[in-house]
């Protein structure tokens, strides 16, 4: 797809995509999705107007072409979720490159995402959240890797770790301390308490682990001792929702989700429930209340004499 597009073009992207990492700190992941989401773009304005676009004719991308590319891709099949998604990359894209070459880029930017109903997160019970991690436990012929699995899911949902900042811990990470340095997205640093059960069972991973241990090897190491991806934690959840009946929503990222809504339960205080999770905005954060409400409302639906 590359191809089609003109080399002032794919020179430009290269450079914002440098941009990107270099002053925003952005993730690999994140600049893969850049890099596909305005390829994506440039290839369908070169074929809607017949020849690859320099940075020229990028200037004059009228409302129009626009148009004509999202209903083009909401003909594919995507969501409206994707779809503004892909939108935000090329309008963050043609912002750079509007201030870099000097023109308005009134068209790409006026554009409006499509809506879309954000999807709330859903959290495990406790109850849920604890079976699920006993019955990760039994999936494995093998106790280290049971062990590991354990190891995992129980920082997932004891720390409120993402999958990738678990996976992220090295060798000289263990064994745990009471508090661990998490550097997340956009490598924004944050302090995370560990409970004592997210100690012990990393320690009891790491006693049974064959694979020696070592200051640049990782902490959580796959069968032939290389670095763990997510593919196994995922698969093994897959594995024991389905034996406890537990819907397709009990992934990894619900354990975080269940870390956030339980401390929400106990009364934490959402400022430091933001601070443990790491979210720049409050607002994101601010989507636990709103299941914590759904499930206050469900409550006194069924258990108020008048409702």
């Amino acid at each position: 797809m590359t191809t089609m597009i003109s080399p002032a073009a794919r020179d430009a992207l290269q450079t914002w995509l440098e941009h990107q990492r270099a002053l925003k700190n952005a993730s690999d992941n994140t600049l893969t999705a850049y890099r596909g989401d305005v390829v994506e773009f440039l290839a369908f304005i070169t074929e809607h107007k017949g020849a690859p676009q320099g940075l020229g004719a990028l200037q004059d991308i009228a409302l129009s072409d626009m148009r004509a590319w999202m209903a083009q891709s909401r003909g594919t099949g995507i969501g409206a979720r994707s779809l503004a998604r892909k939108l935000s990359a090329v309008k963050a894209f043609y912002r750079w490159l509007a201030e870099r070459e000097g023109f308005e880029a009134t068209a790409v930017l006026s554009v409006r995402a499509p809506k879309f109903q954000k999807k709330l997160p859903r959290p495990l019970a406790k109850d849920a959240a604890r079976s699920l991690i006993d019955t990760i436990g039994i999936q494995s012929e093998q106790p280290w890797i049971a062990a590991r699995d354990v190891a995992v899911v129980t920082l997932l949902w004891g720390c409120g770790l993402r999958i990738s900042e678990a996976l992220s811990l090295k060798g000289p990470d263990a064994p745990l301390p009471d508090v661990l340095r998490i550097f997340g997205k956009g490598n924004k640093e944050r302090v995370v308490p560990v409970l004592p059960a997210a100690r012990e069972s990393v320690a009891v991973y790491l006693q049974l682990c064959p694979h020696a241990q070592t200051a640049d090897a990782p902490l959580f190491r796959a069968v032939r001792g290389g670095a763990l991806g997510p593919g196994p934690i995922q698969k093994v959840m897959a594995r024991a929702r389905m034996q406890l009946g537990l819907p397709a929503s009990a992934t990894p990222h619900a354990m975080r989700h269940s870390f956030a809504t339980h401390l929400l339960d106990a009364g934490g205080d959402l400022r430091a429930i933001q601070e443990l999770l790491g979210h720049a905005s409050l607002s994101t954060t601010q989507a636990y209340t709103a299941v914590d409400t759904a499930r206050l409302m469900e409550v006194y639906d069924r258990a108020h004499p008048r409702a």
